[in-house]
């Protein structure tokens, strides 16, 4: 059985991974190949191109990596063309797999597609015509679910599969988690600029502001950085380093350092989904160019950014966008949580109902066996 996977950024590539990881457990004979990343080549699948370190948010942004995801399309379409897989498997990254689940199409190769494009908030046709395209949706969410239902698309509810990756934090995960990375601070405050260079560039330095004006009245404070594999660790030492701030930049899986902190300064995307899981308190910031942002505000059908405010459908935490995305504002807030238990314990109290509304645990072998059961078909 030869299955081909399409994943084109951080977060795919690490449900990727995990993904070969559940296909090679039900089915040891399964070839797989396609686009992706480091973690998905360690669990065994062949990569043929790379787009992971170049993804960007945004629709100028984009346009800077334009030839290069040209170039990975064409390598992508000869290898569907070549092998004709049983099942292409697609992972967010809607652009580019968009045009891929159409080439499959026209060729009769069934498809499964996983984090698929947020049609419920933006240009709802796509959920249309991935329903057209007769393409199998894994949904994480209901919300999700619901939308591309009602376009008409095959859609299995399979819960997110962050459940199987990461745990809810209680007062003794915290502990524990502290002690594994001998943290000894009281307060530990958790920094999340993002898996890209290019919020790097754009959070990084925003965020480190606010933990310096946190560590003027709280200069006790420990500051966790957890670095993504995606980003140059170069561009963040020399960033912390100009701040002058004890920052610990630490590698491994995000939601440990999530779990050992008090507070988090997170970047809107995945992470804040994490944090969800987790139950860390958080403010969520984002800066984007000034096109990209007021193309988005005029296309994007929902009022928030963040994926626990999204879920519950009200704000449960902060977010900061653009100009409000102030280093003192971010400072303030995050001392507000530190210094108020009722505060924080109504916030912990919210992430748990947005957690509840992503289904159990399991996700990504439901959606290994959905792959398999379509390329059988």
């Amino acid at each position: 059985m030869k299955i081909m996977i399409s994943a084109g950024e951080a977060s795919g590539d690490i449900y990727g991974a995990y993904l070969a990881e559940k296909l090679i457990q039900l089915n040891p004979g399964v070839r797989l190949s396609g686009v992706g990343g480091a973690k998905m080549k360690e669990k065994g699948v062949e990569i043929l191109e790379d787009p992971t370190a170049l993804s960007a948010v945004g629709f100028t942004e984009a346009l800077a990596n334009l030839s290069f995801h040209r170039k990975v399309f064409a390598r992508a379409a000869r290898e569907l063309d070549r092998i004709s897989p049983d099942c292409l498997v697609l992972i967010d990254f809607p652009e580019f797999n968009m045009r891929l689940a159409k080439r499959a199409a026209r060729r009769n190769i069934p498809g499964v597609y996983l984090f698929p494009p947020t049609a419920w908030a933006w240009r709802k046709g796509r959920a249309k015509a991935l329903a057209n395209l007769e393409m199998t949706i894994a949904s994480v969410f209901p919300l999700e679910a619901d939308t591309y239902r009602k376009a008409g698309a095959d859609v299995r509810f399979v819960g997110h599969p962050l459940l199987d990756l990461v745990a809810p934090a209680g007062p003794q995960a915290k502990e524990a988690a502290r002690r594994d990375l001998g943290l000894d601070s009281e307060e530990i405050i958790g920094i999340l600029p993002g898996s890209r260079d290019q919020e790097i560039q754009q959070l990084l330095p925003t965020m480190l502001e606010a933990a310096a004006f946190i560590r003027q009245v709280k200069p006790e404070a420990g500051l966790l950085l957890p670095l993504s594999h995606t980003v140059s660790e170069e561009a963040v030492r020399e960033c912390v380093l100009k701040s002058g701030l004890p920052v610990h930049v630490v590698s491994g899986p995000t939601y440990r350092y999530m779990a050992a902190s008090d507070a988090l300064i997170v970047a809107s995307g995945t992470a804040t989904m994490e944090a969800t899981i987790v139950g860390t308190p958080m403010v969520v910031v984002y800066k984007t160019s000034t096109p990209t942002y007021l193309l988005a505000r005029l296309l994007v059908d929902i009022p928030y950014i963040s994926w626990p405010n999204i879920l519950m459908g009200k704000r449960i935490v902060p977010e900061l966008l653009q100009e409000d995305a102030e280093p003192e504002t971010i400072a303030r807030l995050i001392r507000m949580m530190l210094e108020n238990p009722s505060l924080s314990s109504e916030i912990r109290e919210n992430l748990a109902k947005a957690r509840s509304k992503l289904g159990s645990p399991g996700a990504l072998t439901r959606t290994a066996r959905l792959i398999l059961e379509v390329a059988r078909r």
